[in-house]
């Protein structure tokens, strides 16, 4: 069972107004950050944040009049589980969704909005899929697979249509590896449209698995990742036969790295990326040396991020830079000490986000009290101006090294 160029093409052709074209365009803040020329396809802008709308609708057009009326079941840690949830809806096909219990809130939210049916069985992608097949053999569903279908990867490969209507000229371009659906599908339609073009599969290091696969390597996929739509132990076998021999190189990547990806395509391209979506990026700043003096494309493959955990990012990220910084200071315990440290940072310009006021360290004296501050700077520089002039003060200060 194979996937052909000319199968991508009629699955274009079928999309029609269902599926948005969405932009590919060159991110001059990314650019600058990364010192690359790089190019975002914003599939976070999908109907449903993601791009598997896609290969979804592809499968959901092939069933008979038979199959729809029965009914769907799907296995999902989220995009693919909104993206048959939306289609399904939209043709009149009854949907259920197995997911496991990783999957991010605003996903599970938003499939049962979106009309299916969500059932939270198992702790893996692999444990759902198992569930997913029991209920599609007894009740007859028809089971719509993430990536290990052939119509499903025809649909997801349209991307890479797109992508190089808009940059024809693309040296590069790099895709998310989950199980395999997106880059078997878009490795084959960049190849037929640019057979010079390289590509470039990235999955994180806790989920080597394409790498494994390639390689006959058995490096352990577990773990809790931030791209968790990527978290995939074992790629499709459909996938993995279209993938040899079209993929040029794959490369791992660490929770770090992902971090950074997704703070920086907030803070910089003034867009929401999750985990997976922001993994090209990644491996830009991870592995800067595969991509230097090259035209790059990403594929931002979807934006369903929780807004805790977006949150917790962008904190991490002022922390990461000395924006945020929590403070131990010891002090005489008599009165004024509260009002002068508050005073050094208000002269300093930096903003008191929490303070606790302990009398009862038994490391200090009983004459003694200590504060702990946290206050937010406009960088690390101004993070050190601050502790020089509390020191400066008398004040004996202390707290975790700023990370560089």
């Amino acid at each position: 069972m194979t996937v052909f160029f000319s199968h991508i093409e009629e699955a274009a052709k079928q999309h029609g107004d269902a599926i948005l074209h969405t932009q590919c365009c060159p991110s001059h803040p990314l650019t600058q950050c990364t010192g690359i020329e790089v190019y975002v396809k914003y599939e976070n802008r999908q109907h449903t944040g993601a791009f598997k709308v896609r290969g979804a609708l592809t499968k959901l057009l092939t069933l008979s009049e038979e199959q729809r009326s029965v009914g769907v079941v799907a296995m999902s840690a989220g995009n693919h589980a909104q993206g048959v949830a939306y289609n399904a809806k939209r043709l009149g096909i009854p949907a259920t969704i197995v997911m496991p219990d990783s999957t991010p809130f605003t996903k599970m939210r938003n499939t049962t909005n979106l009309g299916a049916n969500a059932v939270i069985e198992g702790t893996t992608l692999n444990e759902a899929a198992q569930h997913a097949e029991t209920l599609a053999s007894t009740q007859g569903l028809t089971f719509i697979h993430p990536f290990n279908d052939k119509c499903v990867i025809s649909g997801q490969g349209t991307i890479a249509l797109e992508v190089l209507a808009d940059v024809p000229d693309l040296d590069v371009l790099v895709i998310p590896v989950g199980g395999g659906g997106l880059i078997a599908g878009c490795a084959i339609a960049a190849k037929s449209v640019r057979p010079s073009i390289k590509i470039v599969g990235v999955e994180p290091e806790l989920y080597p698995s394409l790498t494994n696969a390639l390689n006959g390597e058995t490096r352990p996929c577990s773990g809790s990742t931030l791209a968790e739509g990527i978290a995939v132990s074992e790629i499709g076998d459909i996938p993995l036969s279209l993938i040899r021999g079209n993929v040029d190189e794959v490369l791992t990547l660490s929770e770090a790295a992902i971090e950074n990806a997704v703070a920086m395509f907030a803070l910089h391209d003034k867009v929401v990326a999750e985990g997976a979506g922001a993994a090209g990026l990644a491996a830009l700043l991870e592995h800067p040396q595969h991509f230097s003096g090259r035209k790059v494309g990403l594929i931002l493959c979807g934006g369903n991020i929780d807004s805790r955990m977006l949150s917790s990012v962008l904190m991490r990220n002022m922390v990461r830079f000395g924006q945020v910084i929590t403070l131990s200071i010891a002090m005489a315990d008599k009165p004024g000490q509260l009002h002068a440290v508050s005073g050094i940072c208000a002269d300093a310009g930096a903003n008191v986000l929490a303070v606790e006021h302990s009398r009862f360290a038994m490391d200090l004296a009983a004459t003694s009290a200590r504060l702990d501050i946290t206050i937010e700077t406009q960088d690390q520089a101004h993070a050190e101006e601050v502790i020089y002039k509390m020191k400066s003060a008398g004040f004996s200060v202390s707290g975790k090294e700023l990370m560089k």
